[in-house]
């Protein structure tokens, strides 16, 4: 069996046809079937069921792919390793963040990061599915809510946040130091859709209140909804901080209780992730980051 192989094998379960993987891979698709029939041939199974035109990936194909996706984890991280021993402080770091965060402070981070070390390519991506893309491998660390405990991954505790109500400073409630969880059945609400995590933990608490929150409006990006909480459109309800730190002056911040709305934020990595450089120096500048922000917090 060769790596070839397998590569081969990979590209066609994501694209479950083989003139398009031929096409991707830029092979001839004689020659991609025969490779694929070779590693049948040394299974001494079928990978694939043909039907017609359409494939589908048999439960050995599966298997086979789940391992493969491994295998060539390994081997980026054996690069990467090796990487940085021929390039000073080099490497790379894909991180994920849950949508919104990366405004909340992960682009300044970022920013400085890359101005320290040069050599490092980074990527920034948002997804509400971290915990999943940190487990196949698609990110190297995850910045999210902290996930339901798994022996694939390790978490790292960074801060406890609560959610905060923000309102356009033009509206008569603003006058409010605070208002109950409850009191949002009476207002007109700008949310993100139900499959965002933000929304999840809104819509738990209501739940548990026994009622159900109707948003007027939803909407997947935070400038959006900032423009329209801005505009007395309606009413939404994000962490505290990262409204803090969007510094809107036409926005105010009231806080909600009976409960308030409140999650936990972890960095993770998989279990046998190898931490090079540009993971351990990241993984480090946001612990300090907290840190500093919790010692600002506590002095003022």
């Amino acid at each position: 069996m060769e790596l070839r192989q397998l590569e081969y094998f990979m590209v066609i379960c994501e694209e479950l046809h083989f003139s398009r993987a031929a096409e991707k891979i830029m092979v001839s698709q004689p020659n991609l079937s025969q490779q694929i029939k070779l590693l049948e041939s040394e299974f001494g199974v079928p990978l694939f069921n043909r039907i017609g035109k359409r494939i589908t990936i048999t439960e050995a194909g599966e298997r086979l792919y789940e391992q493969s996706k491994h295998i060539f984890s390994h081997i980026k991280q054996a690069h990467e390793s090796i990487s940085e021993l021929k390039e000073l402080k080099g490497g790379s770091l894909t991180i994920g963040v849950l949508p919104g965060d990366a405004d909340l402070m992960f682009n300044s981070l970022l920013f400085d990061f890359h101005s320290t070390y040069p050599n490092v390519s980074l990527s920034l991506v948002e997804t509400s599915k971290v915990t999943d893309q940190v487990i196949d491998g698609k990110i190297d660390i995850g910045v999210t809510t902290s996930p339901n405990p798994d022996e694939r991954i390790i978490q790292i505790p960074l801060f406890h946040e609560e959610f905060s109500l923000a309102i356009s400073k033009e509206m008569t409630l603003a006058k409010k130091k605070s208002i109950q969880l409850a009191d949002l059945q009476e207002m007109k609400t700008v949310l993100f859709p139900s499959d965002h995590q933000c929304r999840q933990l809104i819509d738990h608490h209501c739940q548990e209140m026994g009622f159900r929150i109707q948003p007027k409006i939803e909407t997947t990006t935070l400038s959006s909804l900032i423009t329209m909480v801005k505009k007395g459109i309606g009413v939404t309800i994000l962490p505290k901080l990262l409204l803090e730190n969007l510094q809107n002056k036409n926005i105010q911040l009231i806080k909600i209780t009976n409960p308030t709305p409140s999650q936990d934020i972890c960095l993770i990595y998989r279990t046998d992730k190898y931490l090079g450089f540009a993971a351990k120096t990241f993984i480090q500048i946001v612990q300090d980051y907290i840190e500093g922000a919790k010692k600002n917090e506590r002095n003022s």
